[in-house]
């Protein structure tokens, strides 16, 4: 799965995913565009976001900015980030690349179908 990660999201994550197979590109290697941008981006690239920041959700549900599946790490600390972000995208792949939205945390999971 192709995946942009946020600059919130732990550098460290990207190691684990790629590991894992996935194409990941952590946006914190540049200068921070912005929500609107990194969304643009991500979405351009066909890629899943994955962020901690809500507004992201806001973007693409009240503001009907177009993406391509979003992730939201709730309540997980860096050093657990890249293992709730896996099985985010391994149970939930098909729902993302439909373009939902996945809220998860260490022991919950919430999901918004795509077709936003």
């Amino acid at each position: 799965m192709k995946v942009l990660l946020d600059t919130c999201v732990s550098q460290q994550a990207k190691a684990q995913l790629e590991a894992a197979g996935h194409d990941v590109v952590w946006v914190g290697d540049e200068p921070d565009p912005g929500d609107e941008a990194i969304l643009k981006r991500a979405h351009s690239e066909q890629r899943v976001l994955v962020t901690l920041d809500k507004d992201f959700g806001t973007l693409a549900i009240l503001h009907n900015q177009p993406h391509c599946g979003i992730v939201r790490l709730v309540a997980v600390n860096s050093t657990q980030q890249e293992l709730v972000c896996l099985q985010a995208l391994q149970d939930n792949a098909e729902d993302l690349l439909a373009g939902a939205i996945i809220t998860a945390g260490k022991n919950r999971t919430r999901k918004r179908r795509g077709g936003m």
